[in-house]
């Protein structure tokens, strides 16, 4: 499991959405691929629960049969995922 702090004052917080800031997708997701560490394909990915400003992120996976990666991303104390999905590793 690697652990992620998502800043207070992320960038991409100030327009996403004003008022009730969230991280978006696009970011949790690149967040997600560089703590695991290789260069992915996404093959799906879940969008269970928002990631606000100052969360910080659990992140676990699994390597399986063919190369594929199954990812959790949870905000730390919460009892569900945020984000769920699968990656393909590419061949190095």
């Amino acid at each position: 499991m690697v652990r992620l702090q998502i800043a207070v004052d992320h960038p991409a917080a100030d327009g996403h959405f004003p008022g009730n800031p969230i991280i978006p997708g696009a970011v949790l997701l690149r967040e997600i691929i560089a703590a695991i560490g290789d260069c992915q394909i996404i093959r799906s990915a879940k969008f269970h629960h928002p990631v606000r400003p100052g969360d910080t992120l659990e992140v676990s996976w699994t390597v399986g049969e063919s190369r594929e990666v199954r990812f959790s991303c949870a905000v730390a104390g919460a009892a569900r995922p945020a984000v769920t999905g699968v990656l393909r590793l590419l061949p190095s």
